[in-house]
């Protein structure tokens, strides 16, 4: 394992061991080009269709058939690439992507009816890579059975959170300073080559039809054994990442649509920049945390912050009051992304876990889907900013489902040691 891993006899490995493990860079940065498309596809969509058909509705609508199909077909690809090889699976879906984004590009740009757009959201949702669950998988072949796979763990999930941050902030950027096209078009770019150059490295990726590996703590590595949907704590999770979904596609249609409307639409970058500092803010001193209080406690409070926060969004009527608003939402989002993922090492074998990660990262795509719709028409019919609803009634029915069964979010039992940071401390012990 030695050839693999670099030397893990500090007995504090952090972040610096970690991104010293032999190979690691070649995967990372072509995999953090390749899965920006999943954080800027939405906006990019919302922004170019409302521009070409003047109606947020209609961009809801056309984004969210595009966050469904992503959402649906995302766990079939996680199980293909574990049958196949990722390679196989990510040469063919990148380029199926760029060529459905470019010519959904054309038909909006040339005005042609709502239903073309569909037509073509639903190959280009479906093609999405999924990136993010791949790269763990990676991380597992490269750690096993090194304590550093506890720090990869973490690692990840604060790489997804900054995905979250640039890529609608890229996004924003490109459709409003460039083009309105501009957007989807470097989404597909970014794509084809990110995707291209992380299947290259076929030295990296697991062997196809093989397990994971077992995990950091020797539990035991069981593939084959059923859908990850199965575990009951990984539905509560999908529901959970259903009402985060609900906040990212919440604020991306209200916001667009809030400083159009004062007649500064440049500033729906700056204010999503502020939700994002929060959401980036939080990650890092969640990461820095040496936590004492058990993954499953951790997630209710910090979910019942983002309800909290979320419910007062609506209220915002000026660019002042939304800054603030916003950043205590974006500064609670991170906290229960990060449980999220860090409760799946506890719920499911290793044999099933890129299937789970795939499942969650589906759910928020397909909450940020449904958000983008309902959050569109409540614009066109209500009032400016009514799609700040949305975030709200995503999260606290979210917040009560988790409250019901929370129970089942009991991870499994017995002396497993869980992630309690982002490694800069010894993993800790739970009964």
């Amino acid at each position: 394992m030695a050839s693999t891993v670099t030397s893990t006899s500090s007995s504090r490995p952090g972040y610096g061991q970690l991104l010293r493990t032999r190979g690691a860079w070649t995967f990372l940065l072509p995999g953090f080009a390749a899965r920006q498309p999943f954080a800027m596809l939405t906006l990019s969509l919302v922004l170019l269709v409302q521009h070409t058909t003047g109606s947020y509705g209609a961009a809801g609508a056309v984004a969210a058939v595009t966050g469904v199909s992503m959402a649906v077909f995302a766990p079939y690809g996680g199980r293909l690439a574990d049958r196949h090889g990722q390679r196989a699976v990510l040469l063919p879906g990148v380029l199926v992507h760029a060529a459905a984004a470019l010519a959904l590009t054309a038909l909006a740009l040339a005005d042609a009816p709502l239903w073309a757009l569909f037509a073509l959201a639903v190959p280009t949702g479906a093609s999405v890579p999924q990136v993010g669950p791949m790269v763990r998988a990676r991380w597992g072949v490269k750690l096993q059975g090194s304590p550093l796979m506890v720090t990869a763990t973490a690692f990840e999930s604060v790489t997804d959170e900054l995905t979250f941050v640039l890529g609608p902030l890229l996004a924003t950027a490109l459709c409003t300073a460039v083009h309105p096209s501009a957007g989807l078009l470097t989404e597909a770019a970014l794509t084809l080559v990110g995707g291209v150059l992380f299947a290259a490295q076929k030295g990296t990726q697991p062997v196809p039809g093989k397990a994971l590996p077992a995990d950091a703590e020797g539990g035991s590595a069981r593939a084959g054994s059923g859908s990850a949907l199965g575990v009951p704590g990984v539905r509560v999770l999908v529901v959970a990442f259903l009402g985060i979904g609900s906040v990212f596609g919440g604020m991306q249609v209200a916001l667009a649509a809030f400083t159009e409307s004062i007649g500064e639409p440049g500033l729906n970058g700056v204010l999503y920049g502020v939700f994002a500092a929060g959401n980036m803010l939080s990650g890092v001193v969640c990461g820095a945390i040496a936590w004492k209080a058990a993954p499953r406690r951790r997630l209710l409070l910090a979910y019942t912050a983002l309800a909290v926060t979320a419910s007062l969004l609506w209220t915002g009527h000026s660019v002042a009051v939304l800054a603030a608003v916003g950043l205590l939402v974006g500064m609670c989002i991170a906290p229960a992304l990060i449980t999220g993922y860090t409760l799946v090492e506890d719920l499911v074998p290793a044999g099933s876990r890129t299937e789970a990660f795939t499942w969650l990262t589906g759910a928020v795509a397909l909450g940020q889907a449904a958000a983008v719709t309902v959050a569109g028409q409540l614009e066109d019919r209500l009032w400016d900013g009514a799609g700040f609803l949305v975030p709200m009634g995503g999260t606290v029915a979210a917040l009560v489902v988790l409250l019901a069964l929370r129970a089942l979010l009991a991870g499994r039992p017995s002396g497993r040691t869980v992630a309690r940071g982002v490694g800069h401390r010894t993993p800790m012990t739970v009964d």
